[in-house]
C-alpha cells in the first residue's frame, strides 16, 4: 500500500480543490453512497502517515480555513535539503479496526455538521490522479486491455477532477492524527520514537508500529535497515544509543528525500527492497518476518552488510 511520502502528494493534489463544491460524482464504491457528495464543498485536506482525510460541508454554509495546506509545502520544501540520504503492522491493524468501529457509510444529516470528515485508506496500488484517470499499460489475465476502475470520482465547479483508485472509504467525525509520531510532519517527536526502539523486540517489528512512525511503511522499513547496516531482526534494546539515532536519521531523511523526488516526478531506486544484490554485490536474504499471531512483511536484508547481533 502507498507509503506516507505518496500520500503527501496525494494530498498535495486535492489542495486546488479546496473551496470548490462537488457537481458531479461517480465510481464504483460500495461501501459508502457517492451520490451524498453532490452539491457539498471540500473544506479541508488532512494527510497523517498513510491516511488521507477530506471534509465536506454544505455549499451555503461558511469555508473555514485549511488546517495543513501551508505546512504540507513546507514539509516538501525541506525535503529538497535532506536528498542526500544517510550512507553510512501488528499494532496498525488493530488502530485501524477502532477507527472503523467509530465510523459510517453515510454522512450524519446530509454532511451539514461543522465537521463531516472522508477517511481514505489505501490499498495495494491505490493512488489519486487530478485531471485525468488511470489507463492500462498492459492486458490483464483474460488478455484483455482493460482500464482500471475508480472508486470515486469527484467533478468540480472549476471543471477539474479528483480521482481515487482502489481505496477505502469512511466518514468519521474528526480525523485520527497525531503529529508527533507522522515521520514527515515538523512535528514528529524523536525521544518518543528513540523510545520505542528501545523495545526488546526484533526492529523491524518496531518501524512499522503506527503508533509511533506513521507512514513508514515496508519499502521505507528496508531501505533503512539496510542504510544503517542493522539486521532486521536485531531487538533494539540490544542496539547502541548511536546505532538507534542514526536509522532514526535515516527514516527522516530517506522518507523526506523520497517526497522531494515523488513531487519532482522521480522515481524510487531502492537499495535492497526486492534486489538479489546489495549494491556491494552480496547475495540479499528474503523472509516474511513479523509479530507472531500478527501482520507479517516481505523483508531483505545482506547477511554481510547487516550482520546478526549475538
Amino acid at each position: 500500500m502507498p507509503e506516507g511520502p505518496s500520500v503527501r502528494k496525494f494530498q498535495l493534489l486535492t489542495s486546488p480543490f479546496v473551496g470548490q463544491v462537488v457537481v458531479k460524482v461517480g465510481g464504483s464504491s460500495q461501501k459508502i453512497n457517492v451520490n451524498y457528495l453532490n452539491s457539498l464543498r471540500l473544506q479541508d485536506s488532512q494527510v497523517h502517515g498513510k491516511n488521507l482525510y477530506l471534509a465536506f460541508v454544505a455549499s451555503k454554509g461558511p469555508l473555514g480555513p485549511t488546517a495543513e495546506e501551508t505546512g504540507l509545502q513546507r514539509e516538501a520544501s525541506s525535503g529538497a535539503s535532506s536528498a542526500q540520504v544517510c550512507a553510512s503492522e501488528k499494532q496498525p491493524q488493530a488502530e485501524e479496526l477502532l477507527e472503523l468501529q467509530n465510523s459510517r457509510s453515510e454522512p450524519p444529516d446530509g454532511a451539514e455538521g461543522p465537521s463531516n470528515w472522508l477517511h481514505f485508506h489505501f490499498g495495494l496500488f491505490g493512488s489519486i490522479r487530478a485531471n485525468e484517470f488511470s489507463r492500462a499499460n498492459k492486458a490483464n489475465k483474460r488478455g484483455d486491455w482493460k482500464d482500471p476502475a475508480p472508486r470515486l470520482v469527484l467533478h468540480f465547479e472549476s471543471g477539474g477532477f479528483l480521482v481515487f483508485y482502489n481505496c477505502r472509504m469512511q466518514w468519521i467525525s474528526s480525523p485520527r492524527a497525531d503529529p508527533a509520531s507522522d515521520i514527515l510532519s515538523v512535528e514528529f517527536h524523536r525521544g518518543q520514537a528513540l523510545d520505542a526502539l528501545r523495545a526488546p523486540r526484533p526492529i523491524c517489528y518496531t518501524l512499522l508500529d503506527q503508533r509511533y512512525f506513521s507512514g513508514l511503511g515496508n519499502i521505507i522499513k528496508n531501505e533503512i535497515l539496510y542504510l544503517a547496516k542493522i539486521h532486521p531482526l536485531t531487538p533494539g534494546s540490544l542496539l547502541a544509543l548511536s546505532d538507534l539515532e542514526q536509522l532514526l536519521d535515516c527514516a527522516v531523511q530517506f522518507s523526506s528525500a523520497w517526497l522531494h523526488s515523488k513531487l519532482r516526478g522521480a522515481g524510487l531506486h531502492p537499495q535492497i527492497y526486492q534486489k538479489e544484490q546489495c549494491p556491494l554485490g552480496h547475495a540479499v536474504m528474503k523472509g516474511t518476518l513479523g509479530p507472531f499471531g500478527g501482520f507479517k512483511r516481505l523483508t531483505w536484508w545482506c547477511p554481510q552488510c547487516q550482520p546478526e547481533v549475538l
